[in-house]
């Protein structure tokens, strides 16, 4: 069964792993989003009441907005 979860950009944190520029990468930190007022919050808290999720991020194309909501989809592999 897939499941779609709604998280929210909490947090950005830049660490340098050599001493040159482009060994440096990002971590961000989502949280589950809850608002009881929308009725889309409502639905995904059934599937998705309480998380986090860190992520590091090494392509500099790919960046996330902090305040800013994401939809997360859960499918599962199948490993035959």
């Amino acid at each position: 069964m897939a499941v779609r979860a709604k998280f929210r950009c909490q947090f950005e944190t830049h660490k340098k792993w050599g001493p040159q520029d482009d060994q440096a990468t990002r971590s961000y930190e989502f949280m589950a989003v809850y608002d009881p007022a929308l009725p889309e919050d409502q639905r995904f808290a059934k599937a998705t009441p309480v998380g986090t999720l860190t992520m590091q991020v090494d392509n500099p194309a790919v960046t996330f907005e902090i305040g800013k909501s994401y939809y997360l989809d859960f499918t599962p592999v199948d490993e035959a």
